[in-house]
């Protein structure tokens, strides 16, 4: 990670943005997780977040350059979903991980935020939006009554990247069509 981390910021001038943005989900019921899907979830949502943090905030305080750290967690940081034990817990993980490093850098700085995205159509959600009875579930319990578009997740991306967002550091910014505000 380090090596790819000096690479980018020697190829570009430094380092002032990090998005965490990978993620693994196993939808399956919790008596049925073994450890070893656990792991994989735990390891990719939680672990690889956070080596990938420091590694950037390593290379923007030798840097003396500060810069913004966006973490992308989940609806599943803050209400429980039926058979997403794993992911819920590894993304409830990111959100207190996002706080603890806020606090932690913020002398440096360096601040540390994150989006938690609502229901988006992407690769890894792709089998659920195949049903429709889903989907009319869905769109149910969101007040705005409809799904979130890359477009959607790009202007708090930017918001949290940029110098409009200064003065913020340890939030998580939901991008979910009003969903948590109504439950």
């Amino acid at each position: 990670i380090h090596v790819v981390v000096d690479q980018v910021a020697d190829t570009f001038g430094g380092l002032d943005i990090l998005i965490n943005n990978a993620g693994y989900e196993q939808v399956q019921p919790s008596l049925d997780v073994d450890e070893a899907v656990w792991d994989r979830i735990v390891s990719t949502n939680l672990k690889g977040a956070f080596f990938c943090a420091q590694a950037a905030a390593r290379r923007m305080a030798a840097d003396n350059s500060g810069g913004a750290i966006i973490n992308l967690c989940s609806l599943t940081s803050y209400v429980g979903i039926p058979t997403a034990a794993p992911y819920g817990s590894s993304k409830s993980g990111l959100l207190g991980m996002t706080r603890a490093l806020a606090t932690e850098w913020a002398s440096l700085g360096i601040r540390v935020n994150a989006i938690a995205p609502g229901y988006f159509h992407t690769a890894m959600t792709d089998a659920f939006y195949q049903d429709p009875d889903w989907q009319m579930a869905m769109l149910a319990k969101i007040p705005q009554r409809r799904f979130g578009t890359m477009e959607d997740l790009a202007g708090a991306v930017v918001f949290l990247a940029s110098g409009a967002s200064a003065y913020v550091t340890g939030h998580c910014l939901p991008v979910d069509g009003g969903y948590l505000a109504s439950i």
